[in-house]
Formats: structure tokens, sequence, C-alpha cells
């Protein structure tokens, strides 16, 4: 019995030993790897989002940048907004400090938009080539040169306007920007020719080329984004401001061509001058509106000699300006005085047809219409100067687009024919 009773009590306490040994093993596993596993994510030596694909197709293209001189900057409008959200944290983040989480980079989308000032831009070639040797497939989008189309000779000349570079499942959006006569930077449409695979990327979320747009060239800054050096605009919040009201519509080229063909320019000296003073008046004018931070477009005369010819109506002996009239400022009419343009006449109130008109050199004159908006139309007041018997006119709601005239950035209604008809009736040459 006494021998027994030995290999029970042995046999039991090996099974005890074996279970409490069980027991040890699933508590490690199942509590204190993960209690710390947990300590270690949140370790300072951890990086969270750091392996996503957003963020390595962002570096990797920022290394190829850096690497080949491209100058390019951000203006992904969703990561612009979230830097301008946290800008002073931002700015005050240095390439050599620690970044234990990835912000801004990591924040899922198909997209990251960037930008490059092409005049800038030496060895576009070698950097295509060398993209697709780190492993990017890259689109490059061209088309005409509009600034070359009033030159028939050059008129069809490709310039790159958009590159679209793939890693993985994240794309760049690389937005060329071309600099124009005025000093301000332009890029095209994203118009897809029949042997671009529509399946490379998804077009239809781009934020930039839906149509060409303008913007005023940024001062830039350099900043560190997820460990990232980058270049952005000094102020984001001006910039992303602009993207909306980016639109931009070209001066109708070709048809002014034909429309000189078939009127003949005039080249007297009167009309020469009259084209001359009215350039200078209407760049004037837009700097003391600008400098205002009041909206305008070209209006009445000025807009049509725009769209039919592409330039100041020689016989027209005045230059015409819109503004909406919530835009109005009460110093307006002391801004342009001085700046050498005193008030010739004011016609009705703020609150009712109010045109102001200003004398410029050698009689040119400059008119300023405000516009008023209903629910269905708008409508300017006019007032016949000699008489003061009083006018309405009605035009079509609109919206506003930039255009290039005279060598200088200005606005014209976006629905330009409509606004001219409502203006002259159907009946102008060229419509």
């Amino acid at each position: 019995m006494s021998k027994i009773s030995k290999n029970v009590i042995l046999v039991l306490l090996t099974l005890t030993s074996s279970s409490f040994l069980l027991f040890q093993l699933y508590y490690y596993k199942h509590y204190l790897s993960a209690k710390n596993g947990s300590g270690l994510s949140k370790s300072k030596g951890s990086r969270i989002g750091f392996d996503g694909t957003q963020w390595r197709a962002v570096k990797k293209f920022i290394m190829l940048t850096s690497s080949q001189n491209v100058p390019v900057f951000l203006i992904d409008p969703l990561i612009l907004e979230l830097i301008n959200k946290n800008f002073e944290q931002v700015k005050n983040t240095s390439h050599a400090s620690s970044t234990s989480e990835c912000k801004f980079f990591c924040v899922p989308r198909d997209f990251t938009t960037f930008a490059l000032q092409y005049q800038l831009w030496k060895n576009e070639e070698g950097w295509f080539r060398i993209a697709e040797n780190m492993g990017f497939q890259c689109l490059k989008i061209e088309s005409k040169d509009p600034r070359l189309d009033w030159i028939d000779s050059l008129s069809g000349t490709e310039i790159p306007l958009h590159y679209i570079c793939k890693l993985a499942s994240h794309a760049i959006h690389l937005v060329v920007f071309h600099e124009r006569s005025g000093n301000y930077l332009w890029h095209g449409h994203l118009r897809l020719k029949g042997h671009i695979d529509r399946k490379f990327v998804p077009f239809r979320k781009l934020q930039f080329g839906r149509y060409p747009g303008a913007f005023d060239r940024p001062e830039l800054q350099q900043i560190t984004v997820d460990g990232l050096d980058v270049l952005i605009p000094k102020d984001p919040m001006r910039f992303l401001e602009e993207i909306p009201h980016s639109r931009f519509i070209e001066c109708r080229y070709k048809e002014a061509r034909a429309f000189f063909q078939q009127y003949l320019d005039d080249n007297t000296v009167e009309a020469v001058t009259f084209q001359k003073r009215a350039k200078e008046l209407l760049q004037l004018a837009a700097k003391t509106l600008k400098k205002l931070g009041v909206r305008f477009w070209l209006s009445s005369g000025t807009c049509l000699g725009w769209y039919r010819q592409c330039s100041i109506i020689p016989y027209s002996k005045d230059v015409d300006l819109g503004i909406f009239i919530q835009d109005y400022k009460s110093d307006i009419i002391s801004a342009f005085q001085d700046a050498g343009l005193p008030l010739k006449h004011k016609f009705g109130k703020v609150e009712d047809s109010l045109e102001l008109s200003f004398q410029g050199k050698d009689d040119v004159k400059l008119d300023i219409f405000f516009f008023y908006e209903e629910t269905d139309h708008m409508w300017n007041g006019g007032t016949q100067a000699k008489t003061g018997k009083k006018f309405k006119y009605l035009f079509p709601k609109f919206t506003l687009c930039w255009t290039e005239f005279v060598d200088t950035k200005f606005r014209v209604p976006c629905e330009t024919v409509e606004y001219i008809e409502a203006n002259y009736g159907k009946n102008q040459q060229g419509l």
C-alpha cells in the first residue's frame, strides 16, 4: 500500500506541476505579452503610421525631387488645411526633433499634390527616367501652349501640364505652373488623350486640373512635416482661399485673328495713344483695387474688347469695370484720388444704382459699375450725365473667372457670352 501511495502521490505532483506550468505559459502569452506590447507601442522609439503607403510614397518622391533639384512645393488642400490648423506647432518642428506619430502625410487619400514652377526646372527628361527607376509609374500630360496661340508659326507647341507618379496604391500629382505675363502662375487643364489608361488612377478625385487655374505667385517657406522637409506657401490660408476661385479662361486668340482679318485694326496715332493710356489706367485701377481687397472684373466695352478681339477697342474712349455692391468700401474714392485719379462723376447711392467715374490721363475715363443681386438675376444702374435720366440693366447671374488682358491678370464673367449679350444684344461681331 505504501508503494502504491507513493506512486499516486508522484503522479499527482507531476500533474499539478504540469498544470501550473501550462497556466504560467498561458498567462504570459495572453496577458503579460499584450501588456508589454502596448507599452512598447507607446515608447519613445516607436513611429506610428510611418510604414503606411502614403508616407512612403511621399518620402520617396521628396528624395527624388531633392536629389534632382526639382523645385516642388506642397499644394495639397487637405494637408495644407491640417498644417494651417497646427501652424505654430509645425513651424517649431525641426528635422532633428523626434516625431512619434505621422499626422499629415498619413491621412487616408488617393493623391498627394505638389506643384513646380516650370521655368525653374532644368532636367525634366532625366528626372522622369530616374522616377521610373525608383519604382514610380509616371504619366505625363501635355497640351498646346495657349500663350503662343497669337503667333501662327508657334501655335500648337506642346508643354507639360501635369505629371502623375504612382507608387503602389498611392499617387503623387505634380501640377506644372507656368509663368504668365502678369507675373502670376498658371496651370492647364488635365485633359486625357485617347491613348491614356483611364484606370491608371481615379482621375475624378484630382483637385487640380478640372479646368485651367491662375494663382498669385506664392512666397515659399521650408518646414518639417512628419519628419520630411517640404516647401509650402508662406501663407497657407491665402493659397487655400485662392483655390476655389482660380478658374482661368483664355482670350480667344484665333477668333481675334479672324476678326482683324475681316475688320482692319485701327493703327492711327490717336487709336494707339488711347489704347496705351487705357492699358495704363486699367493696370493702375487693378493695383488700387487689389490694395483695397475689392474684387472687380472687366465690364461693358472693355469686356467686349477682351472677348471679341483680345485688345482694347480703340474707339471706346473709356475703361469699364464691374464690382459687386457687397464688395464696396467707403474709402474707394479716396484710394483712387490718392492714386492720381480724381472723381469725375458719382451717380446713385450705395443702396441703389451706384456708379463712379474717375478721370485718367488724356481725357481717358474709368467707369465703375456696381452690381446688385436679386433672386434670379443681377443688375446695375446707369445715369445719363447730361439729363440725369436713370436706367436699369439686367444680367443673368454669373460667376467670375481669371483671364489675361493687356499683360495683367483680370477677372471676367465666366459666362461671357451671356453677359455681353445682356449688355449689347446678339448682333455684336464675333458673338
